[in-house]
């Protein structure tokens, strides 16, 4: 019987012994996690924010005189760079364009062979996005204007501004602001993907 009570009593020591470990492995492991989300480390900020079709980006950034690390964040918050990406608005592709706008581009632009679907195209998408930006940017003179009108469109911004009130959405305030932090994160983790470093 003494025996019994003895193995018991081994048992009961690694059971603590394997617990205090796990507790040390958990310490550690969220010790890690609040380290990554503080510090954002180059690798972790690439491995959360990805980056596809730079030379597009970095291309019509420059052929619309766009920070490209703006146009990348821009993607990356409306479509997370799926090039089939649809809203339940019906805005498509990338940059979440609507085929309404897409056609109004096309028509500016002498696209006169355009069809809706184009907009599943990334370097039509990032080419029309980016001349759309560029005609925002030049209106407002002001990039939060510009993303402003972006996401809650040109009437909206326009009457805010008549009104001679800042951004009357939440969402919209909350996406301009997304968007300037992403602009900066995409610079420090692909300044020199998108041209930014020397």
């Amino acid at each position: 019987m003494g025996r019994r009570g003895d193995g018991g009593a081994d048992r009961g020591d690694g059971d603590v012994t394997r617990l205090a470990f796990l507790g040390v492995l958990a310490l550690v492991v969220a010790g890690l996690g609040v380290y990554v989300v503080e510090a954002k480390p180059s690798w972790y900020e690439r491995l959360r924010y990805p980056l596809r079709y730079e030379e597009l980006v970095v291309g019509h950034a420059e052929n619309y005189r766009i920070e490209p690390n703006l146009l990348a964040a821009m993607i990356y918050q409306e479509s997370k760079f799926k090039a089939d990406a649809r809203s339940s608005s019906g805005a498509v592709g990338l940059m979440q364009l609507l085929p309404e706008t897409g056609q109004g581009i096309a028509d500016r632009t002498g696209g006169n062979a355009w069809r809706p679907d184009d907009l599943l195209d990334p370097e039509l998408n990032i080419r029309y996005g980016a001349w759309y930006l560029r005609h925002l940017l030049d209106k407002y003179d002001d990039e939060a204007l510009a993303l402003a009108a972006y996401n809650a469109g040109q009437t909206n911004v326009d009457r805010w501004r008549r009104d001679g009130v800042g951004i009357q959405f939440d969402e919209t305030r909350h996406y301009v602001e997304r968007v300037q932090e992403l602009k900066e994160i995409y610079a420090r983790s692909y300044g020199s993907e998108l041209g930014l470093s020397g």
